[in-house]
């Protein structure tokens, strides 16, 4: 009605300007709708031109508070909240941070994440790190010929953050150290990065998006150090993740693996009297320094035993002398003749010994060419590891409790238990059920004991029935009066269906049985490997042929094959005559990056041994190394090792640190461990990026070490350094 009442006034001698105002307002109507549609992308252009300059701060939250930074993601991404309203949130969170101080002297330094653009500097980092990327001298990190990732290139890929420098375990368990242990007086700027994380099921943290990488340095060109000692009670035997350093407790050691909140940042001091260059071996086996082993508990041990003597300033070891009567020689042929199918350095190699006693059982294995590793639990109260490492025999220090020793499955070909005092079969025998999962399928459980109770022998036979282990022999011998069983563990499956009572019941397919860092035993039993594409399926070859075999399920061989003529090239051109090191002073060997075990199998002729360590969060080539007849370990290098100080003589870095840039949560506590585990007069030999050894050689010096050799070439180099005498 008012449309047709304003037409009608439209035709009157006036409506001119009736149409003249129609006009005006439809005009206004256009640019007001024009308006409307308009703002939101002029406002969404400014809005994109705004972040291209805007460099995002990240969290830096640790572990207990990690859960709360993935839960804020979930929130910002349902409510949609925009990019600044990120940034505001998380640059909250570091200004908080910044108040705090992080591993007692050494604070945060975010202010470079305050601003919104990108420092220039920061910018040419960047793209000199992407110049350097993948840069490997004489390396076996390039493509191989199928298109594949070599094993360093897929660790790159895997690269996570742990800021803590520790990967909580599935159980929750844990005892947390106090933070009695002293700290250098440094401030360093931690580099920083947030990544949501993942648990695969082995207890290794993996990136569950696309990767970020931290800009700037590994380690500070400019920050200065100045070290003190730990204020420890187990002084200068302290195993930071085994020894308890925090309340009242009566117990030496913890019950678990259990580190302290934050990183060592202290150096562990040397024995009374100071550290002694080691016995060179092979007269090592029969005596070493006693001063370098020094025991509160020590003396009253040697007068209690036959098979160790204090002479002088050393502690000796007579030939044959043992814990069993009649002499460790004696006790060894006694079991092959119980078994003649255990020939000791052909298809025996690679052993397990629970609980280090007198070390006899290693020393006269290793003449017959096997290497066994020796255990040290928590129990061991004199510190007998520490003596067998000193001797120059392979040993770890592990608690062996409710979780999983850190080995891959089915590698020992025999695990040893010589009057260890282990009760196999409580707690639902779990402790069995693990020399089950990393003993190789056709492996020998070779039990020693005295007196056992007709109660715990009865148990032990339900329980070795109850997982299909054949007893092949049960002897009591006279001469050393010790009653010796051994099982060996089934070769495939059809037993396990035999069983009346399926308990334990099979593990879920789902089980990884190589996942061991952080996890629980579990009450079940893993099948046995059968398809050849699986390691275990078969047993290796006789020692040393099993040294250059490549087995089936091995995919990379042709990787394998240039890993080890690599390291055979380095070796034999370089480190035995190019470097200025004395290998007759050297026994004790450390790989901190072993791929497969190229480099301890280039030091195969030379008379020492090599501990291979594969990083939790790396490819997983472990079992390989066990296949070859060497020995190695998982670990993660944001944590202290599970051995005592002083305890090698070479330490070999293979790009270790470039991989653990985005991993710890303090680069620099790699290098403080690294001088906790070396001796005095030890070698550190450290291969890897020019931007990274520039300022390692800084921390190095330092720590007084001096500095034998630099090389650099094509943006990769070397240092080759001693450990001294010299504590602050």
């Amino acid at each position: 009605m008012a449309i047709a009442r304003f037409v009608r006034q439209a035709k009157r001698p006036h409506g001119f300007c009736v149409k003249m105002t129609a006009v005006a307002i439809l005009g206004l109507c256009f640019i007001f709708v024009w308006s409307m549609f308009s703002s939101p992308s002029s406002s969404l252009v400014s809005q994109r031109e705004s972040f291209d300059g805007m460099v995002e701060p990240v969290s830096t939250n640790t572990r207990a508070s990690s859960s709360g930074t993935q839960s804020n993601k979930k929130e910002v991404e349902k409510h949609g909240l925009s990019k600044e309203d990120k940034k505001a949130k998380v640059e909250s969170g570091l200004k908080r941070k910044h108040e705090k101080k992080v591993n007692g002297s050494v604070a945060l330094d975010v202010s470079e994440h305050k601003s919104g653009k990108r420092d220039e500097k920061e910018v040419t980092k960047e793209k000199n790190a992407k110049q350097i990327k993948g840069v490997a001298e004489d390396n076996d990190g390039s493509k191989n010929s199928e298109g594949e990732d070599s094993p360093e290139e897929k660790e790159e890929q895997e690269e996570v953050e742990v800021l803590d420098g520790k990967e909580e375990g599935p159980d929750g368990e844990g005892e947390e150290n106090g933070d009695r242990v002293g700290d250098s007086d440094l401030v360093e700027p931690v580099d920083t990065e947030s990544d949501e994380k993942l648990e695969d099921g082995s207890g290794e943290s993996r990136n569950s998006g696309r990767k970020k990488k931290i800009r700037g340095p590994l380690f500070d060109p400019k920050a200065h150090y100045t070290w003190k000692l730990c204020n420890t009670k187990s002084k200068h035997n302290y195993i930071p993740c085994i020894d308890i350093e925090s309340g009242k407790l009566q117990s030496y050691r913890h019950r678990e693996r259990s580190c302290p909140r934050t990183p060592l940042m202290c150096l562990v001091s040397l024995t009374h009297g100071g550290y002694g260059s080691p016995v060179r071996w092979p007269e090592s086996k029969m005596k070493i320094l006693y001063k370098n082993v020094a025991h509160p508990k020590l003396a009253a041990f040697v007068k209690k035993h036959s098979w160790v003597a204090e002479s002088g300033e050393y502690l000796t070891f007579p030939q044959d002398q043992s814990e069993f009567k009649g002499g460790i020689l004696h006790y060894l042929e006694s079991i092959e003749e119980m078994v003649p199918d255990i020939e000791w350095g052909k298809n025996i190699r690679v052993v397990l010994d629970i609980g280090c006693t007198d070390s006899s059982f290693s020393a006269s294995l290793l003449d017959k060419e096997v290497l066994t590793l020796s255990l040290g639990l928590k129990d061991d109260l004199v510190d007998l590891a520490q003596i067998a490492l000193e001797r120059g025999f392979p040993a770890v220090v592990s608690p062996l409790g409710t979780r999983r020793l850190s080995f891959p499955s089915g590698v020992f070909d025999a695990i040893h238990c010589g009057r260890c005092g282990l009760s196999w079969h409580l707690n639902g025998g779990k402790l069995l059920l693990e020399m089950n999962r990393i003993l190789r399928p056709g492996g020998y459980f070779i039990l020693s004991s005295k007196h056992d109770s007709i109660e715990e022998e009865e148990a032990m036979t339900r329980l070795t029935a109850s997982i299909c282990w054949n007893i092949l022999a049960h002897k009591t011998d006279e001469v050393s009066e010790v009653g010796v069983k051994i099982y060996q563990k089934p070769e495939s499956n059809d037993i396990y269906e035999l069983r009346r009572k399926k308990n334990p019941p099979l593990c879920k397919e789902n089980e990884n049985p190589d996942a061991a860092w952080y996890i629980s035993i579990k009450t079940c039993l893993h099948t046995i490997p059968s398809a050849i594409e699986q390691h275990g399926a078969e047993w290796p070859e006789e020692w040393p042929k099993r040294l250059e075999t490549y087995p089936e399920w091995l995919n990379d061989k042709e990787k394998l094959i240039a890993d080890t003529n690599h390291w055979k090239a380095i070796v034999d051109k370089s480190y035995l005559t190019g470097i200025g090191i004395d290998w007759s002073n050297i026994r004790n060997v450390l790989d901190m990056k072993a791929i497969y075990g190229g480099f301890a199998a280039a030091l195969s002729q030379q008379k020492v041994w090599v501990m291979n360590v594969v990083p939790v969060h790396a490819p997983d080539t472990l079992p390989f190394i066990f296949e070859r007849g060497l020995l190695g370990i998982y670990h993660d290098w944001c944590e202290s090792f599970g051995t005592y100080p002083r305890s090698y003589d070479l330490l070999h870095a293979d790009h270790l640190f470039s991989q653990l840039k985005n991993r710890c949560k303090q680069p620099v506590s790699i290098v403080v461990e690294m001088d906790r585990i070396l001796r005095p007069g030890g070698w550190a030999i450290i291969r890897e990026k020019v931007e990274i050894l520039d300022p390692l050689e800084g921390i190095l010096r330092s720590l007084h070490w001096e500095i034998r050799m630099t090389y650099a070439q094509d943006k990769e180099g070397i240092i080759c350094a001693q450990k001294t005498q010299w504590r602050p």
